[in-house]
């Protein structure tokens, strides 16, 4: 007769057919036996969503964790509504937009289209649900598919939406305008929905961004087909010109952008002045130095449970501890502060040739590749990672526990980090570069791990060069400072995040 362990070793293994690339399982009941359900749910590898449906989990997930599912949430919604659906569904106009402008913020209701659906509310994990609405959508050859979500056409979902999503999502619908590259699509539709109104008000989105050249065809065609149109812009603010191009090809340059242009009034009107550089540099850095150990280790990075060949094989063998290993978390302890003390030293140096006059966002540019080298190179150096740990930007997805937002994707990160030091290399206020730098940063998380930790590396480094003292972000405010990330992450509100920083930096009298 199998041991407990071997039933458990059973189960993970059949949970690991199940589970995709990124170690996410999706799972309808009847794809595992009862026993399984019942051996994994007991012991923490699975979880309830609704009925006959579960989600993989972390064995060590506390009650109330959201992670699990934040992680999951988009591969659930695509099977989920797959199964219910076929393929007769869609998103919302809106949620395809704020999807197609690279935003995958977890939405607390989603609002999904379908002629099979019966105006419902199904209610999720951790306040989130899905309000079913029974409306015809475009045709299936018009639907565009995005990681096995069927979403609205970029010109159809600009047509859809109202005019209040310009104003409540500025960001992302100029980051969508900035995508077409010219009228066509749009106007074929406009005219073959006679919709004038429509049209002015895109002529106006349009003009706003500095495309002028399409909202002049849109005027120009409309009328010449008997419409009436009255340009309106639909955002409450216009934006300087040549801020966007309409040459990029990545949504996420754009996004970048607009963020930093949004948020740098809120961050000049909310952070002290900068202060006068030091005149003795050598004294500036003894007292960075003397920060040194008040500085707190923090990580955002999370990977998802990954039930591996050996995992299954130790609990075969009743070797596998939850807990884990006091000796090994140890090692990996004092790997991580050796790595955080030279990543310090090499910071150091960064900020010696910022106040001897170098651009700050140019040395940041050069240099914080090698801080976050210097972070993990004892860890390789044990054995404890992988040489290609040290390689550079991640080649896979990462989340962030807890959170609503989740950061780029691979390649995205390749479009917006160069976007950032260029801002950081053209801004030339020092409390605008201290604060972005360190937000945007952490919100692209261009690491495996470590973004935490480099972004308040490039905090310190951009405080310096505005005269700044080194400021250490108390382990005793961590929720307040997660809390802040989250807002501004998840609703493009730096407000708090730089009051938070601001009050840290007045109080900071060393």
């Amino acid at each position: 007769m199998a041991t407990p362990n071997e039933k458990l070793a059973e189960a993970l293994a059949e949970l690991r057919k199940l589970q995709k690339e990124n170690d996410i399982a999706i799972i309808k009941a009847s794809e595992l036996k009862a026993p399984h359900k019942k051996l994994l749910k007991a012991n923490g590898f699975v979880r309830d969503v609704i009925k006959g449906w579960y989600i993989s989990c972390r064995p060590d997930e506390r009650a109330g964790d959201t992670t699990s599912w934040y992680m999951s949430f988009w591969d659930f919604i695509s099977r989920y509504l797959n199964e219910r659906f076929g393929d007769k569904w869609c998103l919302s106009p809106d949620q395809s937009l704020l999807l197609h402008g690279g935003s995958r913020v977890i939405p607390k209701q989603l609002l999904v289209r379908s002629p099979l659906a019966n105006n419902n509310v199904v209610q999720l994990l951790h306040g989130t649900s899905i309000f079913d609405l029974r409306l015809d959508i475009p045709a299936q050859t018009a639907l565009v598919n995005s990681n096995g979500l069927q979403l609205y056409p970029l010109e159809t979902g600009l047509i859809a939406v109202g005019p209040d999503f310009f104003a409540r999502h500025s960001t992302d619908a100029r980051t969508c305008l900035t995508m077409v590259k010219d009228a066509s699509v749009i106007l074929s539709q406009l005219l073959d929905g006679g919709h004038s109104v429509i049209a002015g008000r895109l002529a106006g989105a349009f003009r706003n961004i500095g495309n002028s050249r399409i909202a002049d065809n849109i005027l120009k065609t409309m009328k010449s087909a008997g419409y009436d149109v009255r340009e309106e812009d639909p955002f409450e603010e216009r934006l300087p010109e040549h801020l966007l191009s309409s040459r990029e090809s990545s949504p996420y340059i754009s996004r970048i952008k607009l963020m930093w242009h949004q948020m740098r009034k809120v961050v000049l009107a909310n952070f002290p002045e900068p202060r006068k550089l030091p005149s003795d540099i050598d004294a500036y850095l003894a007292m960075v130095e003397e920060h040194y150990t008040k500085d707190a280790y923090h990580s955002l990075s999370i990977e998802g449970y990954r039930v591996t060949t050996d995992l299954i094989e130790r609990v075969r063998d009743g070797r596998w501890n939850p807990r884990g290993n006091e000796a090994d978390r140890d090692t990996r302890n004092a790997m991580a502060a050796r790595g955080y003390y030279q990543a310090f030293q090499a910071v150091k140096e960064s900020i010696r040739r910022i106040l001897e006059g170098e651009n700050a966002g140019e040395v940041a540019d050069a240099d914080h590749g090698d801080w976050y080298r210097e972070l993990f190179a004892p860890g390789v150096a044990a054995g404890l990672l992988k040489p290609a740990d040290l390689a550079g930007y991640r080649t896979s997805q990462v989340y962030i526990k807890g959170s609503m937002h989740t950061p780029l994707s691979p390649e995205a990160v390749r479009d917006a980090i160069p976007v950032l030091f260029e801002l950081l290399h053209a801004e030339k206020n020092a409390s605008v570069r201290a604060v972005l730098g360190h937000f945007i940063f952490v919100y692209i998380h261009p690491y495996m791990d470590g973004n935490g930790r480099v972004g308040r590396f490039l905090f310190n480094a951009m405080l310096a060069s505005g005269g700044y003292s080194w400021t250490v972000i108390p382990v005793e405010e961590r929720d307040d400072y997660m809390a802040a990330l989250e807002r501004a992450s998840v609703d493009g509100d730096i407000s708090d995040f730089t009051r938070f920083l601001g009050a840290l930096v007045k109080g900071n009298t060393g």
